[in-house]
């Protein structure tokens, strides 16, 4: 499959525990970091939920 690249472009402070584990679960900790990912319907709803916090990189 297709993979995509996620990363965190803002903070997590602040925000709703389900946001953060969210953020967690796509496997972003820190500001700037990028992860790749294999992209599927359940990762997009994932980036959907959290799209204020993560840009998609190409």
């Amino acid at each position: 499959m297709a993979t995509i690249k996620i990363k965190q472009i803002k903070s997590k402070i602040g925000y709703p525990i389900d946001q953060k584990r969210t953020l967690e679960a796509l496997g972003l900790h820190r500001i700037s970091q990028v992860v790749e990912r294999e992209d599927t319907p359940s990762l997009r709803g994932m980036i959907r939920k959290v799209h204020h916090l993560v840009t998609i990189v190409e």
